[in-house]
């Protein structure tokens, strides 16, 4: 046999072996056997190095070695999911299902493992990227460690895939590694690892493949995401995907209604301990994709699906003392500081009380027993107190008055829960919690700057405020601790890039009260420069969609104050984009102006991008048809009852070519 015949012979048949052992769990051969083949496909690739693979078997041991991650812009973005805690959750989620869908809606139910959330890309059948959560926007790029992955196929079986998709899954640790992986160090003199999620997370960024080969990581896969992925429902996908080698969990189940969402929600909450993996809950989907499409996304998720968590596990213990937190608006949370004690896999030592009305509502007290969970099993925080054991001498716990930094009185607005210390310019952490947001990712994003060098200039001397950051040379910056030549410069640098950042990511980044991503979006998009949003009135910021009373009350007090003005100014005369660029105005208009829009059926164009001609032409786009609605957009299969409900309206219904025409 030739050379380039004998090395793709042993390389299927160490593919075929792989997915046998590491994915379904059926070997045919001894691991010595394995070795010796895998031994003989690296001399071979050795001898015949331009017969290289980059997905080869013998790749998975790892050996490159990544010293900076890179950053990659999700082509699909990563949302989060919605959390239901109760029957009356799901029900209620159902409703709302069933008000924007028509015909018969079924379930697919999925165990929601606890692990670290990937992306894999593959093109023609081979595995080519592997890039984490992130934000949700973007992550990064660990295609190297996540290679070394068993279970994770580097060639695809079958013929029928698309050339090009994703599929999403967690990174997970099972129970059986994680114990033998903190046997060894503890053997070594090592501390032991805290729990299997936060070390499958770790693993993934390590700058040695080689040693995140030596963990045993596994990985399971619930998501085809792609165009034109010829497929028709989630069920069908997850079918599909193990049919083409991927690891996909053989729990998932087609529920025909909620009551059998409910029984897989029961049985798995008695059986998940039998599982080799952590899960804290289940992933209710709706089956349909076209339905799927219909309910579309809230800001942070996707309408057509919902997480049910599992009980959370409760201890209790000792509240040693209550301390407070300024945030960068200012906000003051009250925190327990407890006794130390392991809570689903961790050690929490503290706890948000959130504000005075919860410490009154609980009456908790310094010295007091104290109940804690993790709420879904993430944050802890206190759920009652232990009356019995109570010292009797004890007194209900005084709100602080003052800031416990700047030592400014507190004020609380009516209506609100929490109190804010009012020296918005004056007070340190306030100051630099606002700088960290304006560098955070989905502000501006500014890379090599991090939350502890943010804080380090401030303590410094260097920066008091966001502004300050663009007056920054790499002289003044070398002497700080940990900083050497090449990450100052990274530093100047991404705070130079900054200035590409479009305007409504540097409206956010600002840090105005109650203006968030969305918020600042509509701002940008209603008045197109930052001159205009500071001339606005509280009253013309109320008339826009979805801007409330609270909102524009806060965006008024921020540009009433002079140095936040003074800021703003500064920034626009060091170029960043504080105005719609005129390439963005091009595609905008106000054609659409005060019409509401509901888009329903199958189309030509994308959904999404029939969606965004509606909001970049001033349209507004609903899920439901009501009388406030202008035109329902109409695609092939239409839900029957949608076009019942827009004649018995007299809502006018148009094609895409209609729509588009109005657009033109």
């Amino acid at each position: 046999m030739k050379a380039e015949e004998k090395i793709k012979s042993l390389r299927d048949e160490l593919n075929r072996h792989n997915h046998l052992y590491y994915v379904l769990d059926k070997p045919e051969i001894s691991d010595y056997e394995f070795d010796k083949k895998l031994k003989e496909l690296q001399e071979l690739e050795e001898k015949y190095p331009e017969f290289q693979d980059e997905n080869s078997p013998t790749l998975r041991v790892g050996g490159a070695v990544t010293k900076n991650f890179a950053t990659v812009v999700h082509e699909h973005r990563m949302y989060s999911l919605d959390n239901s805690y109760s029957k009356e959750d799901l029900e209620n989620w159902e409703k709302r299902i069933r008000k924007q869908v028509d015909g018969e809606v079924n379930y697919t139910c999925e165990l929601k493992y606890d692990g670290a959330s990937i992306s894999l890309t593959y093109e023609n059948g081979e595995f080519k990227q592997a890039v984490t959560r992130g934000d949700g926007f973007k992550g990064d790029d660990v295609t190297n460690n996540v290679r070394t992955i068993r279970s994770i196929p580097l060639r695809l079986k079958g013929n029928d895939h698309p050339e090009k998709f994703e599929i999403r899954g967690e990174i997970v640790l099972p129970y059986e590694g994680f114990a033998h992986l903190n046997a060894a160090r503890v053997e070594a003199g090592e501390e032991p690892y805290a729990n299997p999620r936060n070390t499958a997370s770790g693993s993934l960024k390590l700058q040695d493949s080689g040693e995140v080969a030596k963990r045993p990581l596994d990985c399971l896969l619930y998501n085809l995401t792609g165009n034109n992925l010829g497929i028709k429902t989630q069920y069908e996908s997850l079918e599909k995907a193990r049919s083409w080698g991927f690891k996909v969990p053989n729990e998932a189940k087609l529920a025909k209604n909620l009551e059998e969402v409910l029984q897989f929600v029961n049985f798995w909450d008695v059986h998940r301990h039998d599982l080799p993996y952590e899960t804290d809950g289940v992933v209710v989907k709706v089956n349909d994709l076209h339905q799927q499409e219909e309910l579309g996304y809230t800001a942070k998720s996707p309408r057509w699906a919902m997480a049910y968590k599992f009980k959370t596990e409760q201890v209790s213990t000792h509240l040693n003392k209550i301390t407070y937190q300024v945030g960068r608006t200012g906000a003051i949370t009250p925190v327990a500081n407890l006794e130390p004690v392991q809570l689903g896999g961790t050690v929490v030592k503290r706890a948000s009380l959130h504000n005075a009305d919860q410490i009154e509502k609980l009456d908790i007290r310094e010295g007091d027993e104290v109940y804690v969970e993790k709420g879904g099993e993430i944050i802890p925080k206190i759920i009652g107190v232990n009356f019995k054991s109570r010292d009797p001498k004890s007194n209900p716990t005084q709100y602080i008055s003052h800031c416990p930094e700047c030592g400014t009185q507190l004020v609380r607005k009516e209506g609100e829960a929490q109190h804010y210390c009012p020296n918005f310019n004056g007070c340190p952490p306030q100051i630099i919690g606002r700088i960290q947001h304006f560098i955070s990712r989905k502000a501006m994003d500014i890379e090599g700057l991090g939350g502890e060098t943010v804080a380090l200039l401030v303590n410094e001397g260097l920066i008091g405020n966001y502004a300050d950051l663009y007056e920054l040379k790499k002289e003044q910056i070398l002497p700080l601790e940990r900083m050497a030549e090449k990450s100052a410069e990274n530093l100047i640098q991404g705070i130079e890039n900054s200035k590409e950042i479009p305007f409504e990511r540097v409206l956010f980044a600002l840090g105005i009260r109650y203006v968030g991503e969305t918020v600042a979006k509509k701002l940008a998009k209603q008045f197109k420069t930052i001159d205009a949003i500071e001339q606005v009135s509280q009253e013309e910021l109320e008339k826009v969609d979805e801007i409330g009373e609270r909102i524009a009350e806060s965006v008024v007090e921020f540009f009433a104050s002079g140095e936040n003005v003074e800021n703003v100014n500064r920034l626009k005369e060091y170029g960043l984009q504080l105005e719609i660029s005129a390439e963005k105005l091009a595609n905008q208009s106000n054609k659409l102006d005060g019409q509401t829009f509901v888009v329903s059926g199958v189309f030509e164009m994308s959904r999404n991008d029939l969606k965004k001609l509606i909001e970049d032409n001033g349209g507004k786009v609903s899920g439901s048809i009501s009388s406030k609605t202008s035109y329902v957009v109409a695609g092939e299969n239409m839900g029957p009852s949608k076009l019942a409900k827009a004649e018995s309206l007299g809502i006018p219904i148009i094609s895409e070519k209609e729509f588009l025409k109005k657009v033109e």
